[in-house]
């Protein structure tokens, strides 16, 4: 980087938002999920038809079972509160990297070449500081995902291996999740198993 065109270089360009990550990717896989669905569903019904109506369908709503989990609502307020603690640290990291920079911008004139040098490599040194301790916290293999996998993963297999038990007792070809299947447009309640789950779980009577 030259040190002329650093006062072109908006500091806020590494700044996180404050309610989450990756949006838009997230809003396009949710998407994608539900095409995918719909054609499974498809598949499905004329596999059912074909096969003179010999397997049998369910549905779970995972949303439902795990909120009437205490231990997974226990486990969520842990992971809210982890997440909100790091974001505040990791905003804090980059609104200092902000005030150099504002204070760089109204020194520049006044300073020798050898101070703007100093003053530029401890800006950039600040905001890949900042910048790791982002991908500490919300990395890919981060804590919080670390966090996830210690606190919620356990809950799900739980939750997940009754499903499977429950399905195999109940010779269920397939049971789904209304939880992540946006396109089912119709359920019938007869055919809900969450209940059943609750209470294979122990969580309900």
């Amino acid at each position: 980087m030259k040190n002329s065109d650093y006062s072109d270089i908006s500091c806020k360009e590494g700044m996180v938002s404050g309610k989450g990550i990756h949006e838009k990717g997230h809003r396009s896989l949710i998407k994608d999920a539900a095409v995918r669905f719909t054609i499974l569903i498809a598949i499905l019904l004329l596999t059912s038809l074909q096969m003179g109506y010999s397997q049998r369908f369910a549905y779970v709503d995972s949303d439902y079972i795990l909120s009437s989990i205490p231990d997974y609502q226990a486990a969520q307020e842990q992971l809210d509160r982890l997440s909100e603690e790091w974001q505040n640290e990791i905003e804090a990291r980059y609104e200092e990297v902000e005030a150099l920079y504002r204070s760089y911008q109204n020194d520049r004139i006044l300073m020798s070449e050898d101070m703007r040098k100093k003053r530029e490599n401890e800006i950039v040194t600040r905001e890949a500081e900042a910048a790791e301790l982002q991908r500490k916290y919300f990395g890919p293999e981060g804590e919080f995902f670390q966090s996830q996998e210690e606190l919620i993963r356990p809950i799900q297999d739980r939750v997940y291996k009754v499903i499977a038990e429950i399905a195999t007792a109940g010779n269920y070809a397939v049971i789904f999740d209304t939880a992540d299947s946006p396109t089912m447009l119709y359920t019938d309640p007869r055919n809900d198993l969450s209940d059943d789950v609750l209470k294979k779980l122990g969580y309900l009577n």
